[in-house]
């Protein structure tokens, strides 16, 4: 994997490339010692990864990653403070790692890391078959897209709901959209899609799918019922 190294510490930026340098899978492919300097290689070197600090003069590393958009690379924050982990993990990053970052906690990131990348990093992909591939522990599993009856935001993770279960995936709602069919799925919600053919009512604001209610947010009410064709 390509990563890049963004700290303004030079001492930090050291000891990162040493711990990388130690896994055989790891490509080094530059440092930079602010995030602009940062956003600018990105602009024309493939990166899988990214080690980023979070406080830097002028850019942050928060807003590195608030300005990479949806193709950003797979985002690992370093840092020495912990105040910064909630609106990191908003940003649905891989990791976060407080310094001085061990071996063993390093591994760690580099394995939940891979995991992303075998799982093709936005975890399924739409075929013309009508089903997806979803990452389910350390399982690729088949699932078909009328299985689905909704899907849920749930942090950095999206859970996918079937009449058995559910199978939560490493991704973000709108990936999810992006890649679910329009004429069989809706967002109702900034958490919620759901799939229009398994509706069983909608009633006091909300959808009601096998016997579980689903929000429907004001934003989205009219393109809702203009999709339902209600009578």
């Amino acid at each position: 994997m390509n990563c890049l190294i963004v700290d303004d510490n030079k001492i930090a930026r050291t000891t990162m490339k040493q711990l990388a340098s130690q896994v055989k899978d790891i490509v080094l492919v530059g440092e930079c010692a602010n995030a602009m300097d940062a956003y600018n290689l990105l602009q024309v070197q493939q990166v899988d990864l990214i080690l980023l600090d979070i406080e830097m003069d002028g850019m942050t590393g928060l807003e590195l990653a608030k300005n990479l958009g949806k193709k950003r690379p797979i985002i690992v924050f370093t840092t020495s403070k912990k105040e910064y982990a909630a609106e990191a993990f908003e940003l649905n990053v891989a990791d976060y790692i407080v310094k001085p970052v061990t071996p063993s906690r390093f591994m760690q990131t580099i394995e939940k890391v891979r995991d992303i990348l075998q799982s093709n990093i936005e975890e399924f992909k739409l075929n013309d078959e009508e089903f997806i591939f979803i990452r389910d522990s350390n399982i690729v599993r088949r699932l078909k897209l009328d299985e689905i009856l909704f899907a849920e935001a749930m942090g950095d993770y999206v859970k996918l709901h079937t009449l058995q279960k559910y199978y939560a995936i490493h991704a973000t709602l709108k990936s999810v959209e992006e890649r679910l069919p329009v004429l069989k799925f809706i967002r109702v919600h900034r958490s919620f899609i759901v799939a229009i053919n398994k509706i069983d009512t909608i009633q006091d604001g909300a959808i009601v799918i096998n016997s579980k209610p689903v929000p429907v947010a004001d934003a989205y009410r009219a393109a809702l019922n203009k999709r339902m064709n209600i009578l």
